[in-house]
């Protein structure tokens, strides 16, 4: 993906909730749901796919609410993975 494409779906992802950091290179965002058991079954989903796809959020839960951070660790930031990977995320939510 170029810088341009980047810039535009981290544009997109930002009126979605999501935020970008710089240290680390990141974008986080808290996915809240209506009970545990929606909470926990979103992520057993995205878990399925995160594992076809290769590549794995950090995230954690506590009740209905999942905080996630995606970053591509072996290339030190974001990439089009993190992008993809979140667009998903949302469309499951």
């Amino acid at each position: 993906m170029d810088d341009a494409a980047m810039k535009d779906t981290l544009e997109k992802l930002e009126k979605r909730g999501w935020t970008v950091s710089s240290d680390p290179e990141a974008i986080s965002k808290t996915f809240e749901f209506k009970d545990f058991t929606r909470a926990f079954g979103w992520m057993t989903m995205v878990a399925t796919r995160a594992e076809k796809i290769g590549h794995h959020p950090d995230w954690s839960n506590s009740y209905n609410k999942v905080d996630v951070s995606l970053t591509t660790h072996d290339s030190g930031g974001l990439t089009d993975k993190d992008l993809r990977l979140a667009k998903m995320m949302d469309q499951l939510a």
